[in-house]
């Protein structure tokens, strides 16, 4: 309303069908499509985090077989698909999940790095089949489990519609695989993050830089952003390697490998591109989005009426 107003000349947020509607609907506002370096993923808690309480829910690495088969269960029926098709393609049309944590869809790597990361393991068969394969799984641990899920905590981000939607959706594909989703929401989700009070989490990384090293942090030990507990000697091995500069083959061939290893622990999947969308005054020139953080502001300066 600030916008059609005239108030406001730059409005930004997290697009939904409806809000892109209404923005072009306003007189006198240009609305840009953009994509952002933000990709959507869910991941489950492997261990606790330094300083934290030891983390003892269903998905410990502790546990062993019994924990992979969990954690690979969840991540098998999170009904991706469905999330694309219903948040997602109204705006900007894109239709299939992401493959990769490592890199953007149509980036020059990724069809090299999603051929062989062993993401294909999540997206055989239809939906139905990947939730009867995961309660399957569960049912090994859980005999009872289609009658009595397996309760699984997820910190849902608060005052947010499209995560509350995402939730929804994937509440109900995962009562039919064997888990009873119970949603957490906080708006100070970030603080809570690296706490082992949750099974499960959904969010956004936000990219402000293209590094060789990518999402090292996320998942080297004791990483700067490893808030799930995640250690894997061997993809801290690989990530070891990535400073010093090598060709494009190698670098994708070593992006695979850590993914392979990550995808087999099942402890974190991509969902979705963040589309964003922008809505300016057109008297207002000069604003060009660009897909890092900060995506609007970079180029303030050259802002003209």
């Amino acid at each position: 309303q600030a916008l059609a107003n005239g108030e406001l000349d730059v409005y930004a947020g997290q697009a939904t069908a409806d809000g892109v509607a209404k923005l072009k609907a306003i007189k006198g506002v240009s609305v840009l499509g953009k994509e952002e370096v933000a990709y959507e993923h869910w991941d489950l808690r492997y261990d606790s985090t330094v300083g934290e309480a030891p983390y003892t829910g269903p998905f410990s690495y502790k546990y062993g077989q019994k924990s992979l088969d969990l954690r690979t269960a969840f991540l098998l029926a999170l009904p991706r698909q469905e999330i694309m098709e219903k948040l997602i393609a109204p705006i900007n049309g894109v239709t299939k999940p992401i493959q990769s944590t490592w890199v953007s869809p149509g980036s020059d790597l990724y069809n090299k790095v999603t051929s062989t990361n062993g993401s294909g393991f999540y997206t055989i068969g239809s939906q139905a089949t990947r939730e009867r394969r995961a309660l399957a799984l569960v049912k090994k641990h859980y005999p009872d489990a289609a009658k009595n899920p397996v309760d699984i905590k997820v910190l849902v981000p608060g005052n947010n519609a499209r995560r509350a939607a995402e939730f929804a959706l994937a509440k109900a594909a995962m009562a039919r695989a064997g888990f009873n989703l119970i949603g957490d929401v906080s708006t100070s989700w970030p603080s809570l993050l690296a706490k082992s009070t949750h099974d499960a989490y959904f969010f956004a990384w936000v990219a402000s830089a293209v590094t060789q090293k990518q999402s090292s942090e996320n998942f080297i030990t004791n990483g700067g952003n490893n808030n799930i507990g995640y250690s894997n000697a061997q993809v801290d091995s690989i990530i070891s390697t990535l400073d010093v500069p090598m060709s494009e083959a190698a670098l994708a061939s070593k992006y695979a490998q850590i993914e392979k290893i990550i995808n087999k622990d099942a402890v974190t999947i991509g969902v979705f591109i963040h589309p964003g969308v922008l809505a300016v005054n057109e008297n207002l020139k000069g604003i060009k989005p660009s897909p890092l953080s900060p995506q609007i502001v970079w180029n303030y300066w050259e802002w003209t009426y």
